[in-house]
């Protein structure tokens, strides 16, 4: 994080804006709308600053700009097209400790300015550090149409009601509950909707019934648990409705291929438990696990289990599952993209294709007592291919069963490490050629393997840029066979 958001209490305060045009128009608006003092320092102001100076509501000095017009000032914005008058101002601004922005010129900066959507006294600011301000009005934009405006008249309405509920609800716990209750019920819809009588009367009867001792009822009965895929790793691939539990969830109990942006997703005081799984090396054993989410549930918390990938492809999920159902907890499942649809989509190696393969199998390579105990007869089948989780360490074995069951050792086989995030690797070869690769090109978990002729597709169809792309050059991969 290069800039710290930082929201400032400018009314009548003293700002100054130099320089002269659109730009600086809006920028003396935009501090006049938090309520600052302004001043303008330009010596020839174009047509729309003569009319802001016009309006009598900013001061003007029509004079170059100098050191002293920044005595008494609480903050200053150069918006002039002279870059030395924009070093000077920033550096005479900085002497005396003053907040500066200069625009377009983040490096002379000690604050910038962000997109903003407001719906006051709501204010969401949008930033890109400077690195590209059209960016930011863009993500700014989207969001206005998603945010009602209403949402402004319902702040309001929660920050008359604050002290009020604060002192029905003494306990924070069960105060909170009654505000998550109310804006996300029907109080908030009738408000968005302008039936502010109507909500008032809904309010005051809703206050009346309820109780600390009803609220401790409802809070013991909304204990559950959320079991919820995070995808194989690029946060974009998250669903909505996996972005809205894990915003509600009270506590998040995550493994370790969950990207540390989706956790970040988490309501700041959201406690965050680590259960995270490596070869040979659990953090909490899986019956240890299944307690916890049982134990947290009956303490009325809201717990969201997040996996990578989907919870119901070798993770474990249906063992959790079945356990909270045996004690009676109520549970929602939410897929998540599994590993092997979206590290193959990214690394543009398509799972059918109906010249290449018309089935699909998703199989653990997961050694143990170094052995795999899979049946290789039907992984080996013509036209189809076969996608291996967990299978880094058991690579030479797959590959020499593989083919010791009747695939070609020139079978086109490919391994994926970090597949969609910005470390992807993709490495290509044959089942003959792969082991050796990988064991020169030390590649780390989490990594799938896809075999079968779809993999011959991955330099045609590959779109995304991660950092390195490895392939076997040497390895030609055969023809798709004829239909």
């Amino acid at each position: 994080m290069d800039f710290l958001p930082v929201f400032i209490n400018l009314r009548n305060r003293h700002c100054l804006v130099v320089g002269n045009g659109e730009v600086a128009v809006r920028k003396a608006s935009l501090l006049q709308q938090a309520g600052a003092v302004v001043t303008i320092v330009s010596p020839q102001p174009d047509k729309a600053l003569i009319s802001l100076i016009r309006g009598g509501t900013v001061h003007h000095y029509a004079a170059h700009f100098h050191p002293g017009h920044l005595d008494d000032m609480d903050l200053v914005i150069a918006a002039a097209d002279d870059t030395n008058l924009c070093q000077q101002i920033s550096a005479e601004a900085r002497k005396r400790h003053l907040p500066v922005n200069v625009v377009d010129k983040p490096d002379l900066c000690s604050f910038i300015m962000p997109s903003i959507v407001d719906r006051s006294p709501i204010l969401i600011a949008i930033s890109s550090g400077g690195t590209s301000p059209v960016l930011a009005r863009l993500l700014r934009t989207k969001l206005e149409s998603t945010i009602p405006a209403g949402y402004g008249q319902l702040a309001n309405y929660a920050g008359a009601l604050r002290e009020r509920i604060k002192q029905h609800f003494p306990d924070h716990t069960k105060r909170r509950i009654f505000w998550e209750k109310i804006l996300q019920g029907s109080f908030a819809d009738m408000i968005l909707a302008g039936r502010e009588q109507t909500a008032s009367d809904w309010l005051e009867h809703t206050l009346r019934h309820e109780t600390s001792s009803t609220l401790q009822e409802e809070e013991q009965k909304t204990g559950e648990v959320y079991l919820v895929g995070a995808g194989p790793g690029d946060p974009d691939l998250l669903t909505f409705r996996a972005l809205r539990l894990i915003q509600k969830a009270d506590v998040i109990v995550y493994d370790r291929l969950v990207a540390p942006a989706i956790i970040d997703m988490a309501r700041r005081d959201a406690t965050r438990i680590y259960a995270g799984k490596e070869r040979s090396n659990h953090t909490m054993p899986q019956e240890s696990i299944n307690q916890l989410l049982v134990r947290l549930a009956r303490e009325g918390k809201r717990v969201l289990r997040l996996k990578g990938g989907d919870p119901f492809i070798f993770g474990r999920g249906g063992e959790e599952i079945e356990t909270l159902s045996e004690h009676g907890i109520p549970f929602q499942i939410v897929p998540g993209i599994t590993a092997a649809s979206g590290v193959a989509a990214y690394a543009g190696i398509p799972l059918t294709h109906r010249d290449y393969a018309q089935s699909c199998v998703f199989v653990t390579g997961h050694l143990k007592n170094n052995s795999v105990d899979l049946d290789w007869p039907a992984l080996t089948r013509p036209k189809q291919t076969v996608v291996i989780y967990m299978g880094l360490i058991g690579l030479p074995v797959l590959c020499r069963q593989l083919i010791a069951h009747g695939l070609p050792p020139a079978t086109p086989a490919a391994i994926v490490q970090q597949g969609t995030t910005r470390r992807q690797k993709v490495l290509t070869g044959s089942l003959e050629t792969l082991p050796g690769l990988v064991a020169s090109a030390s590649l780390t978990p989490p990594t799938l393997i896809i075999v079968g002729q779809v993999v011959s597709l991955h330099q045609k169809l590959s779109w995304f840029e991660p950092v390195e792309n490895l392939q076997d050059t040497g390895a030609t991969p055969p023809e798709a066979e004829p239909e």
